[in-house]
């Protein structure tokens, strides 16, 4: 399986039979199609053929476009579009009845949305990567969103000031199709060369995105500042109160619960296991742990039982200022001993 950053270097190499391009980034995954079909156009496949996968499909089809011979004896790129990456039974056993005798004369490019674990190791997937090549596009977001941004502006001949990229980073955070709008027009402004933190002020908006995780990330990360952005840029959003409390208090007894075991001398991976938590997340609640006692979580999950009652409306204060200062006191209490 192949990323984005793996593509260029590939298609260098050889142009694969097939390829399939799915994932969560609609910009990457546009601009890896776009890789293929002009590396595809470069070997000689001038005839290009789209078929759209809805409902009734009928995938004899792709067979059918397989065998057929162009017009006028062109090379050809042939793509198959899956909106909703699921193929079904008669998808799957066309896909791999056009794997196992690929034509010479034709590229496939399969492209689909988001794939879950079992679904990138179905057959139809194997077959793909048995004949050709597969590339899923991982979502960017937090330190991965930086280290993109910086490399976008870098291929766009653009060296910021370390503000610059902050605030272009703070922005454009979780938006990385107005990351790329805002980089091609401060360009186009101001050219090759340096970029200061006054020039990103004046040219750019503020279009980030972010989802409850994204808090969750910031959070545990010990960092205020980020933590009260996306509070309120979750809020300016319309995401439901009752969803920002729901992820806040998901982690706060999580780590009570491995604090507890802790002071018990137990064993925290146990609970991480059966709580079954991903490795890089593991790794954030093992640090926001360092040094803070059980009680300090204890206290935050009182302050979210307080949250929840003033969201239902049968206790004292306001339901976003009391999320607020939920969030900016876990955040501290997270980042303490960093």
């Amino acid at each position: 399986m192949l990323n984005p950053r793996q593509l260029p270097q590939q298609l260098a190499q050889q142009l694969s039979p097939v390829y399939l391009v799915a994932g969560e980034e609609p910009l990457l995954l546009e601009e890896a199609l776009d890789a293929i079909r002009a590396a595809a156009r470069k070997a000689g496949h001038s005839e290009r053929e789209v078929l759209e996968v809805g409902t009734g499909f009928d995938w004899n089809r792709l067979a059918e476009a397989s065998g057929s011979l162009s017009l006028f004896g062109d090379r050809r790129i042939l793509e198959l579009r899956i909106p909703n990456s699921k193929p079904g039974r008669p998808g799957s056993q066309a896909i791999g009845d056009y794997c196992a005798r690929p034509p010479e004369d034709t590229v496939l490019i399969i492209s689909c949305g988001r794939l879950d674990a079992s679904q990138r190791k179905s057959a139809w997937v194997r077959k793909i990567e048995q004949a050709g090549t597969f590339l899923y596009v991982w979502p960017v977001s937090g330190r991965a969103f930086a280290g993109w941004l910086a490399q976008r502006l870098r291929e766009r001949g653009l060296t910021p000031s370390r503000e610059a990229l902050a605030l272009l980073e703070q922005r454009a955070e979780g938006n990385l199709l107005a990351a790329a709008q805002e980089i091609d027009k401060l360009q186009l402004l101001h050219g090759e060369g340096p970029l200061a933190l006054e020039q990103v002020q004046a040219a750019v908006a503020d279009s980030a995105r972010y989802d409850v995780f994204d808090l969750s990330d910031a959070v545990l990360a010990g960092d205020p500042a980020r933590t009260l952005r996306i509070l309120h840029g979750l809020r300016a959003e319309g995401v439901e109160p009752t969803l920002v409390l729901w992820t806040l208090a998901r982690d706060l007894r999580l780590l009570a619960e491995l604090a507890a075991e802790q002071a018990r001398r137990g064993d925290p991976a146990g609970v991480l296991k059966r709580e079954r938590v991903w490795k890089s997340r593991a790794e954030q609640l093992r640090t926001a742990l360092r040094g803070t006692p059980a009680s300090t979580w204890e206290t935050l999950l009182a302050r979210a039982a307080r949250a929840d009652r003033a969201l239902k409306g049968v206790g004292e204060g306001r339901p976003w200022d009391e999320l607020l200062q939920l969030a900016i006191l876990f955040a501290r209490a997270a980042g303490a001993q960093r």
